[in-house]
């Protein structure tokens, strides 16, 4: 069952709750280039894909607004890189 990502466009932040544990994704944005600075999955709800579905739904995010997007934050620069289908988005 995917899990229900909210996207909190003021905040720049994509959001879940897993089990009562709150799980973010933080970007910043500057004109059309999105910049991941954080993914953040509390341990007790880790190794579930939660982090992974995180940096999905901002690629897919990207990619609808037609933003270039910089992983900066490590987990988000080694799941692109195991995802070739979105290295047409960085930038």
């Amino acid at each position: 069952m995917p899990l229900p990502i909210q996207h909190d466009r003021k905040a720049h932040r994509f959001h879940t709750e897993v089990d009562g544990a709150h799980c973010v994704l933080d970007y910043s944005l500057a004109g059309t280039v999105m910049t991941i600075t954080h993914t953040g999955v509390p341990p007790e709800v880790g190794g579930r894909g939660i982090a992974s579905a995180l940096v999905q739904a901002a690629m897919e995010a990207a990619r609808a607004e037609g933003w270039q997007v910089v992983p900066a934050c490590s987990y988000a620069a080694a799941w692109v890189q195991r995802h070739p289908e979105y290295h047409d988005l960085l930038g």
